[in-house]
Formats: C-alpha cells, structure tokens, sequence
C-alpha cells in the first residue's frame, strides 16, 4: 500500500511563512510527479505546482514568486514552502503524487489527507 502524509499546516498572520512536507511511503517502485494543490469550500480543488522525476532534488516557484516546491527523491518528499502569505491563500492543502507501485503495470495517482492552512487579516 502506498500513503501520503502531510504535515505543517496551521494558523499564520499575513505576511508569514508555513512550510509544508509531504512523504510518500509504503511499497514504491517509483514516483514520477510530486506537488501540491489547494481547495477553498464552494470551489474546485486548484493546482498549485508541481515537480517531475530527474534529479535527486529540484524545485520551482509558484504563486507569484511567493511558493517555492522543492522534492527530494531520496527521502520521497515534496515540500512547499510559503511565504508573504496573504489571507487568500487560506485553503485545505493537498499533497499529490504519481506513483508506480512494485508489482503494478501502471502508475496511479495519490492523494494526501489535506491539511489546513489558515491566514489571519
């Protein structure tokens, strides 16, 4: 079985920062795309951005400069790191990945818990 775990979310004033970790575990064989996206009640779950299989760690920015995703596929781990966090960008955050498992033809896709982000005025 493959799980998606998050953790670091919580309650942050405008301005600050929250970083996120995701870990994948269980019986992989490989993870082709890490990364995150985010939902608001009444709307449709958004993307925030992803990373792509290669190098041991990379990253790339999001949201106006003011996310940075990094991933290390040694540990099997997506981050997001937020800053400048703005009251809009209060959402429940999900960790998502492509996973081929061992034994499996095909990979699939997988979803985190979600965890709460909340940015106070």
């Amino acid at each position: 079985q493959v799980q998606l775990v998050e953790s670091g979310g919580g309650l942050v004033q405008a301005g600050g920062s929250l970083r996120l970790s995701c870990a994948a575990s269980g019986s992989i064989f490989s993870i082709n795309v890490m990364g995150w996206y985010r939902q608001t009640p009444g709307k449709e779950r958004e993307l925030v951005g992803t990373l792509t299989g290669g190098a041991s760690t990379n990253s790339a920015n999001a949201m106006e400069g003011r996310f940075t995703i990094s991933r290390d596929n040694a540990k099997n781990t997506v981050y997001l790191q937020m800053n400048s966090l703005k009251p809009e960008d209060t959402a429940v955050y999900y960790c998502y990945a492509e996973i081929l498992s061992l034994g499996s033809r095909y990979r699939r896709n997988y979803w985190g818990q979600g965890t709460q982000v909340t940015v106070s005025s």
